[in-house]
């Protein structure tokens, strides 16, 4: 299995870092949180808009990282649309064990195309690159306002 994600990962990489999606300042956000890899040098501003029912109905990011993060935060952008806010928080709950290698039971239909960021565990450095975004939607969702940092 690993090794179909390897290639994959490769390409879902690759595609995300040239053609990010969801990048773009949201005006109409609710929700909005900096976060900063010192590590890599990654920045990111992650844009929410949460309906009066806790439902994501936009996420949007500006910033500038490695290809793992912004390949990382485009992906995210894409999946949370229309969950719920504990719905996301599970997902980032998930998303965190299977990066930082703290479960080797990956459930592949909950977790999704996120499955090919898997591979990063395998590089420690690289996991702060990986989840930078999803500890700055960690904060989103429980409406912080300070910046997040991987340090």
């Amino acid at each position: 299995m690993f090794e179909d994600l390897r290639d994959l990962y490769q390409e879902v990489i690759f595609d995300h870092n040239r053609n990010p999606r969801n990048f773009r300042i949201m005006e109409e956000a609710n929700r909005r949180v900096d976060g900063f890899n010192p590590l890599c040098g990654d920045k990111l501003t992650l844009f929410l808009k949460i309906g009066d029912d806790r439902v994501i109905q936009d996420a949007s990011f500006q910033g500038s990282g490695c290809a793992i993060s912004t390949a990382s935060v485009s992906l995210m952008t894409e999946i949370i649309k229309g969950l719920t806010e504990d719905e996301a928080e599970a997902l980032f709950k998930q998303f965190h064990e299977m990066t930082t290698g703290k479960t080797e039971d990956i459930n592949l239909e909950a977790i999704g195309k996120l499955a090919v960021l898997a591979g990063v565990r395998e590089y420690p450095a690289r996991v702060k690159c990986a989840t930078l975004a999803w500890h700055t939607l960690d904060a989103a969702l429980k409406n912080e306002r300070e910046a997040v940092s991987t340090e």
